[in-house]
């Protein structure tokens, strides 16, 4: 098959559509099953470890097993897509990811069932590392807001439809672990599509980087007389060291939107509870707010492309961090349900419109040489953020108050907000 470079696909007046569904085979369809499988399991695990003997706080702590290992993951998948490519480290990822599931549908006890949820999380992150490198290698700027918002909403689509999966095999066998079966015949197919398919490597080419960039001396025709450069390996630390204020100051604004996004599960539900309201009407409101969000990730590509990346970041956290700030003062007004749902819905815009932003901002400000080193580094930021929120929301409520909680959140946002607008515009302006 004749090699595509990334510039002539989209330059030789090919529809975007048609464009990103080159895609779908490599990247969105084995995003949205591999979603859809852990979308399955997740909301089980805690179940599962209590039948295993755990009790209710032990068996909250193997699902936060799942987060801690992709913390852990990212940072070394960047090094693996450095060293084996983007498709042999995704199908290393569904391989490794298959024993993880093995390993969790023969535990026994809740010590094995953790490290099982553990070594899934860990090759989630390098499977998620492989993808994101990949697509910021071959998809130009001026359509990759709306491929990433597109491998956002991927793996939203199986996020969503993950838990419905899990109640009908729960209802079909009457067994949780059917959804670990479940889980693996995914991963299998994940597997196969990702290492028998069309190679992405090959059908999409990096576009190759000037002969000074890629530390090749200029052909003058003269004689040479010393020795010739040659390109080396940053490696991942240094690669993070030489990026640390673009880090720290851009991905800290990253890792606050992340935070937010991270606090409104959690955040929603227990101020429905907390003003009276059942757990029909809460999954209502939640669900809704769910949709909008779903329904809305394609425009956040669209917003970015068109008008620039600040116009998706500031607004979504101003969004989220400003309706969380406002519902803090609601909690004893006389149409607290009213002003519940009202805000559930603006952090559920909030969030579509943040739909793919890390992802973008992330690529755009990756370097050419080794972008999966940094890759990982910026991963490792943002999934921080959003794991430290429900422990820094948790604690809060205890010594303070619900309130006092939502609203210390909706302030992360606002400060995100302003970082996004100091540092966005420096570090990732528009091209």
């Amino acid at each position: 098959m004749e090699r595509v470079t990334a510039s002539s696909a989209f330059d030789d007046g090919e529809s975007v559509r048609r464009t990103l569904l080159r895609f779908a085979p490599m990247i969105y369809g084995p995003t949205a099953l591999y979603s859809v499988g852990q979308g399955a399991i997740v909301p089980l695990l805690p179940v599962i470890a209590a039948e295993s003997g755990a009790s209710l706080a032990q068996a909250a702590l193997v699902p936060a097993a799942l987060v801690v290992g992709q913390l852990c993951g990212n940072i070394p998948a960047g090094w693996l897509v450095d060293r084996i490519g983007e498709r042999l480290t995704m199908t290393t990822a569904a391989v490794g990811s298959i024993g993880g599931a093995a390993v969790m549908l023969l535990a026994g006890s809740v010590p094995l069932l953790a490290l099982a949820a553990l070594v899934v999380g860990f090759f989630a992150a390098a499977f998620a590392v492989a993808r994101h490198t990949f697509m910021t290698t071959r998809v130009p700027y001026t359509y990759r807001a709306r491929a990433l918002s597109l491998l956002g909403g991927s793996f939203r689509l199986g996020a969503f439809t993950g838990p419905f999966v899990a109640a009908a095999l729960l209802a079909a066998f009457g067994s949780e672990r059917a959804s670990i079966w479940f889980f693996g015949a995914v991963l299998v197919g994940v597997a196969l599509l990702v290492g028998l398919g069309p190679d992405p490597e090959a059908r999409l080419a990096r576009p190759a980087p000037p002969r000074q960039e890629a530390g090749m001396a200029e052909d003058t025709g003269e004689p040479v007389t010393g020795s010739i450069p040659t390109s080396e390996r940053a490696g991942v630390f240094r690669t993070m060291w030489q990026n640390r204020r673009v880090l720290s100051r851009l991905g800290a604004a990253a890792a606050s939107l992340a935070a937010v996004r991270g606090a409104r599960q959690t955040v929603l539900p227990l101020w429905g509870v907390s003003i009276g309201l059942d757990s029909s009407t809460i999954a209502l409101v939640v669900g809704v707010a769910g949709a909008l969000d779903f329904a809305l990730f394609y425009v956040s590509g669209q917003v970015m492309d068109r008008f620039g990346r600040i116009w998706a970041a500031v607004p979504s956290t101003l969004l989220m961090g400003g309706a969380l700030v406002a519902l803090a003062f609601t909690h004893d007004a006389p149409q607290a349900t009213l002003w519940f749902g009202v805000f559930a819905i603006v952090i559920g815009v909030g969030n579509g419109l943040s739909s793919g932003i890390l992802l973008t901002v992330g690529a755009d400000v990756a370097p050419k040489e080794e972008p999966a080193s940094f890759l990982g580094s910026w991963r490792t930021l943002t999934d921080a953020g959003g794991a430290a929120t429900p422990l820094l929301f948790s604690g809060l409520t205890a010594a303070f108050s619900l309130s006092v909680a939502t609203g210390a959140v909706g302030l992360i946002g606002l400060l995100g907000a302003l970082a996004f607008l100091r540092w966005l515009p420096r570090y990732a302006p528009d091209r």
